[in-house]
């Protein structure tokens, strides 16, 4: 065989290889999960667009003006859909970035709906539950496809082509607010995530943070009781403390600075996991 036949041969051989690009494991990503607090309410400020790090990136779940569902892009908020607000996973992703080493990307998979229960999130469960709430929360469902869960599921699996998952950032439990079932019920959501997307069991932490507490007249703050009861049910997950952090008028919201605080804290968990 002349030499130009054997090396045609080899790089028709070696092609295929090239597409199979391997996750990079300092792109850490994180799958953020809840309801309103979690989606964003307040109004991010100039403060929060400014100086937003480029490895810290989301995953469009909801077509943007200028990026389409599925893409990833600088973490500018709004990060949940294009008319949301401020939430935690913000400030949870810039503080990541400022504490771990240059080398690592931090990406958040979010998808979040206003006012829902847990079972939304429950792949069992919600396709009783979406058709029984008010018209504007099948709004928000139907821009997930109507299914938020098999839609953050989708973008998950997309996502882990790129990096590897290292945790789930919980905000939800004002609409279970004194539902003892409640810490249960995440743990089977939790179980169903990791599931779906080959992950071994219990390989990741959860973090669930507190909804607006008491010492800021929270009106759901006594959900904080029964959240404190999740790592008991469920041992991979680890509250994040809200006290302090400043609520809005309704306290049922934080404001801008009680979720940049919140984010913070969040992130000062999975620092300690992870050993900064």
């Amino acid at each position: 065989m002349k030499k130009s036949g054997i090396i045609l041969l080899a790089a028709l051989m070696l092609a295929p290889f090239k597409v199979l690009a391997q996750p990079d494991p300092n792109f850490h990503i994180y799958i953020a999960i809840g309801q309103s607090n979690m989606e964003g309410n307040p109004r991010p400020e100039a403060l929060d667009k400014e100086n937003v790090s480029p490895r810290f990136v989301t995953m469009n779940a909801v077509d943007f003006p200028d990026s389409k569902m599925g893409e990833w892009r600088t973490a500018v908020p709004p990060l949940a859909r294009p008319n949301t607000g401020l939430t935690p996973a913000d400030w949870f992703g810039r503080t990541m970035v400022q504490n771990m080493p240059e080398d690592v990307k931090i990406g958040v998979v979010m998808v979040a709906v206003a006012g829902c229960s847990i079972d939304l999130f429950d792949k069992d469960k919600a396709k009783e539950y979406i058709p029984k709430q008010a018209q504007w929360m099948k709004g928000i469902c139907d821009q997930y496809g109507g299914d938020p869960y098999g839609r953050l599921i989708e973008l998950c699996k997309k996502a882990q082509k790129d990096g590897v998952i290292k945790g789930i950032l919980l905000h939800q439990g004002e609409t279970n607010t004194n539902d003892p079932q409640w810490p249960a019920n995440v743990k089977k959501v939790y179980d169903d995530i990791l599931a779906d997307l080959g992950l071994e069991p219990n390989s990741i932490p959860l973090l669930s943070g507190e909804v607006v507490p008491a010492d800021q007249k929270g009106a759901c703050a006594a959900h904080n009781e029964v959240m404190a009861k999740l790592p008991e049910v469920l041992p991979t997950a680890m509250v994040v403390p809200a006290y302090g952090c400043e609520a809005g008028r309704d306290h049922l919201h934080f404001n801008v600075k009680g979720s940049r605080e919140l984010g913070r804290r969040y992130a000062a968990r999975m620092l300690g996991y992870l050993g900064y």
